[in-house]
């Protein structure tokens, strides 16, 4: 699906909004107001509604149900997908591996990624081999916040 915008420089706000709602989809920046994601009910849905949100803030959209001609571009296209997400799951597996020691700390960090690692995986639709390595890494802090906690109750 592409999408294809335009909104008015004033007022700023409607433009960051609508940066931030594409960000949250995972959508590939193909240049200045395309954006794409793959074709499927739920991301043309989900474009619908940006679109709609573009013409109440004053401006104009075109939703394309597009295919690329040929397998390289796809590719490419599908790559920068991949390394975007992928550069999120490390960023959370780095963040769990230095996790403080105190179980407060643990314990909040823990939660902050698992929210994260829930909304990077709902943009992430050709999960990176980071995915697991960033799960593997939240189980683990889990595990040992678990233990610390076991540990706090049979003292």
């Amino acid at each position: 699906m592409l999408l294809n915008y335009r909104l008015p420089r004033e007022p700023s706000t409607p433009r960051i909004t609508v940066w931030r709602k594409l960000k949250r989809l995972g959508v590939a920046q193909l240049g200045d107001g395309l954006v794409a994601l793959p074709a499927d009910a739920r991301t043309q849905e989900q474009l619908e509604w940006v679109a709609e949100d573009i013409a109440e803030a004053g401006g104009s959209s075109t939703l394309w149900r597009a295919r690329l001609t040929s397998r390289s571009q796809e590719r490419a296209l599908i790559r920068g997908m991949v390394d975007a997400r992928a550069a999120e799951y490390r960023a959370i597996t780095e963040r769990a591996t230095v996790a403080g020691s105190r179980d407060s700390e643990r314990l909040r960090t823990l939660r902050t990624l698992r929210g994260e690692l829930r909304k990077i995986r709902r943009r992430d639709f050709f999960p990176p081999p980071e995915w697991d390595q960033a799960r593997a890494a939240v189980q683990a802090l889990t595990a040992g916040a678990n233990r610390d906690r076991s540990t706090e109750v049979g003292s």
